[in-house]
């Protein structure tokens, strides 16, 4: 990914975090030379200082085929973004676009049997641990785990992170304020949120 060196983020525990948040991501293989995609929630993990990217597709989709021991997988994970007015500046300039995002490229395997059962144990505590009565893998009954037959686990080690945090860096103090207040005011829940990451970056409240 081209990525202009003001807009390269190279925190390793801030890029971790903004991955596990931004965790509905879209996984990128190869077949014959053609890109094939599929957007998939994920669990990620560190050990021992590599990540570890873990999902699963359907047994359908033939993705799955690509990532039993796949080289290079490119994952995307994508934060907020948010159209910039040129009108937003003090002087004459043109509009942008301001956004977050991670790519990683890594190497693939398949899930043993055991492993998609402890992912899939993962990815449901995260989003319902907290409920009541929530549907964790624990309360499923046997016949709704059987459907685990139907799709395919997966693993992605990450060998390369470029993140892009592109926040108006190249602005004013006063531009970069006037956005933040204007962004942080808009219907658009993306706005808002491209609006709080302009003023984390400036070590500011919004």
């Amino acid at each position: 990914m081209y990525i202009p060196k003001q807009y390269t983020k190279e925190d390793y525990q801030e890029i971790k975090a903004f991955m596990q948040r931004h965790n509905f991501v879209t996984v990128i293989s190869t077949v014959e030379g053609r890109p094939i995609a599929t957007h998939v929630p994920v669990n990620v993990q560190e050990d021992e200082e590599t990540l570890y990217i873990t999902g699963h597709v359907a047994k359908g989709n033939q993705q799955w085929r690509t990532l039993d021991y796949g080289e290079n997988i490119l994952v995307i994970f994508q934060g907020p973004h948010a159209y910039i007015s040129s009108t937003w500046y003090e002087d004459e300039d043109v509009p942008t676009w301001n956004y977050q995002s991670v790519q990683v490229y890594g190497k693939s395997r398949l899930l043993t049997e055991e492993e998609l059962v402890s992912d899939l144990t993962k990815l449901l505590d995260k989003y319902e641990g907290q409920r009541d009565q929530g549907a964790t893998w624990n309360n499923m009954s046997e016949r709704t785990k059987r459907q685990m037959k139907g799709v395919k686990g997966f693993r992605i080690k990450v060998t390369e992170i470029f993140a892009a945090y592109k926040l108006s860096q190249s602005r004013s103090t006063t531009d970069k304020d006037h956005i933040i207040d204007t962004l942080d005011h808009s219907d658009n829940h993306l706005d808002r949120a491209v609006a709080e990451a302009m003023a984390k970056e400036q070590g500011r409240s919004k």
